[in-house]
């Protein structure tokens, strides 16, 4: 592209963005004050006042200031989701609307850095928004792009997320045939690659929607909604025996872009009149405390920590939920976390094989395995790299910044 081309990389739990430079490589553009990667979050304070994005918006939610804080955004793209209206920030608004407002901030944020903002832009994209739902999944894009058009962009274009990636690695020595594991929050994907003279040829890519947030939903719903209830029983109000608490509740309240929905007065009614009938009423009353006091996302975060240490294989891990009931907390090891994880693993087993055959590459022509992603950080996926493919390296990409470099230097290279 002879013309001005941003790169950005717009993840589900992070986003980057960089230019390519004049004489070769990458520029990334400080998108915080100190940082080349900001959360994808947003907070709204409740009545009016600026939107906050990335770092401020989760420091405005553990400082516990009043407003919406929201995170996972695009997750929902494709999804009816997406053109919901609700109050949010004192008017109402869509996902849609907010995904287009934090594009602005980039852009806002690229022209304060820089001087100028290209109206080009080339986007990550997972391989598949939504596996196995074609219409879904194209829907998605086209959602996406409309919302870099309503931010100003003109000219929109995008590229496989692990494609990118593979631009990223192709300088290593060792990247002649290799495959990249592109695990982000949202979605994992998958690319088979060779480099060769500072050229990518890809030879397959494949994608599934599986990513960080379904590891954290999965650890929630076995550590952490126990102890607000989940999996207890209710008495009947009329009759004999007993009912399940509904699962519902829980599963939302383990997903980052449905919290912020919980909060209403219809849920905590519900709530109440079930505990009335629980024969645990003291579990089932801390679910009241949370939505009364909006601390979800709190409880997000503190199963994310806990995610990390057990991860590292530190004895005694606990997930904090002394914000809700002093004291209050559920023990998580790296036993606990790979028996919650382990339906996933056989998920990503399936992926990496169908990645292979779609290439019509054997395990041990892969020389290179590139990491990408912060959730490829999970020990998880490294075992099953090593195991699945004794023969190849492991290389591990700047976790939070291959993509958008990669799409740079896919811009400078065409």
């Amino acid at each position: 592209m002879t013309r001005a081309c941003l790169a950005i990389d717009f993840g589900t739990s992070n986003s980057a963005v960089a230019l390519p430079r004049a004489g070769g490589g990458v520029e990334r553009i400080r998108i915080e004050a100190d940082a080349d990667t900001l959360p994808t979050a947003v907070f709204f304070p409740p009545r009016s006042g600026a939107m906050r994005i990335g770092r401020a918006a989760g420091e405005a939610l553990i400082a516990g200031e009043e407003g919406r804080y929201m995170r996972a955004l695009k997750s929902v793209l494709g999804t009816p989701l997406l053109h919901e209206t609700r109050l949010v920030g004192g008017k109402r608004q869509s996902i849609a609307d907010i995904i287009t407002a934090f594009l602005t901030e980039l852009r806002a944020r690229v022209t304060k850095a820089k001087g100028f903002c290209p109206d080009a832009v080339l986007s990550g994209r997972p391989v598949h928004f939504h596996s196995g739902f074609p219409e879904r999944d194209a829907q998605a894009e086209t959602d996406l792009r409309a919302c870099y058009a309503a931010a100003g962009f003109t000219d929109i274009s995008f590229m496989a997320e692990p494609e990118a990636a593979a631009w990223a690695a192709q300088s290593a020595p060792e990247d002649k045939t290799g495959l990249v594991i592109d695990i982000g929050g949202g979605t994992s994907d998958f690319s088979v690659f060779r480099a060769h003279e500072g050229q990518v040829t890809i030879l397959a890519s494949h994608g599934i929607r599986l990513g960080g947030t379904d590891f954290d939903h999965a650890i929630s719903l076995t550590h952490s909604m126990p102890r607000l209830g989940q999996g207890g029983v209710l008495r009947r109000e009329m009759g004999e025996g007993l009912l399940p608490v509904p699962n519902a509740i829980f599963s939302d309240l383990a997903t980052w872009a449905r919290i912020p929905f919980l909060y209403t007065p219809e849920t905590i009614r519900e709530i109440r009149s079930m505990l009335r009938v629980a024969v645990d009423a003291k579990r089932l009353s801390r679910l009241v405390t949370l939505l009364e006091e909006e601390l979800g996302h709190e409880l997000a975060f503190s199963v994310e920590r806990g995610k990390i240490e057990a991860n590292t294989g530190l004895a005694k891990c606990r997930i904090d939920m002394s914000f809700i009931e002093p004291g209050l907390s559920a023990p998580i090891s790296y036993g606990s976390l790979d028996l919650a994880l382990q339906n996933y693993r056989h998920a990503l087993r399936a992926a990496i094989s169908e990645t292979l055959r779609l290439a019509g590459i054997a395990p041990g022509q892969i020389g290179t395995v590139v990491l990408v992603g912060g959730s490829s950080l999970m020990q998880l996926v490294s075992d099953l790299s090593t195991e699945m493919l004794p023969g190849a390296g492991l290389h591990r990409a700047e976790a939070f910044t291959a993509v958008a470099d990669g799409l740079a230097l896919a811009i400078a290279a065409q």
